[in-house]
């Protein structure tokens, strides 16, 4: 899949968008075939650095760590630190719902095993399972702002959606971080092959096929 074909999906995306009250954003949709995602050992979940960043549709970040490490964490950006001793009071619908939707989550790796027994059931089905911290945090927190997860998920329907921008980004933008999100992808799932579609969508728009 070439960066022409992105780019007149792309387009004919944006020119058909309409006037809506809020900023759209722009979804890459992958259709494979001869995958069973059913199998742990198809599954995909992978953290992708989107090279335009989000258009404004940046996550806050949040950070599960203790003391020195949070306090690094809080000069590097965070805008949401969690002490291990919190973690149990963050079971509620409410606060998980919160940071599943606003939040992306990086926890001192220690501490993992504490997180997945006070949160995992909530965030795991949400594909918002936190990533350990490894190196300088501040770069990781920079990065992680322009990051986003793709997992499959549910039923594991032969199907991976993600987010590539908004549509206040140029179409060149787009297509940059669309074709990176399908290329990590297609080498997730074993090439080209077993990709049978892909669509561009805008959050009220009709889905346009690629190529």
């Amino acid at each position: 899949m070439d960066k022409k074909k992105f780019a007149e999906a792309i387009n004919k995306a944006l020119e058909e968008k309409g006037k809506r009250k809020f900023i759209q954003s722009v979804e890459v949709i992958i259709n494979a075939r001869g995958v069973d995602f059913s199998k742990s050992e198809n599954r995909v979940n992978v953290d992708i650095l989107l090279p335009k960043g989000k258009g404004g549709k940046e996550l806050k970040a949040a950070v599960i760590a203790e003391e020195a490490l949070a306090d690094q964490a809080k000069k590097g950006g965070a805008d949401l630190i969690i002490p291990p001793a919190a973690l149990p009071s963050y079971a509620d619908p409410k606060k998980v719902k919160d940071i599943a939707e606003n939040y992306f989550i990086l926890a001192q790796p220690n501490l993992m095993g504490q997180v997945a027994k006070s949160l995992g059931q909530y965030l795991g089905k949400r594909g918002k399972l936190p990533a350990p911290i490894v190196g300088d945090v501040r770069g990781l927190i920079e990065r992680s702002k322009k990051s986003i997860r793709v997992a499959t998920k549910g039923k594991y329907l032969p199907v991976l959606q993600a987010f590539v921008g908004t549509e206040s980004m140029s179409a060149d933008e787009l297509v940059e971080n669309a074709e990176t999100v399908y290329e990590t992808v297609k080498g997730k799932i074993g090439g080209e092959g077993n990709i049978k579609s892909v669509y561009i969508k805008l959050t009220m728009g009709k889905p346009v096929k690629v190529g």
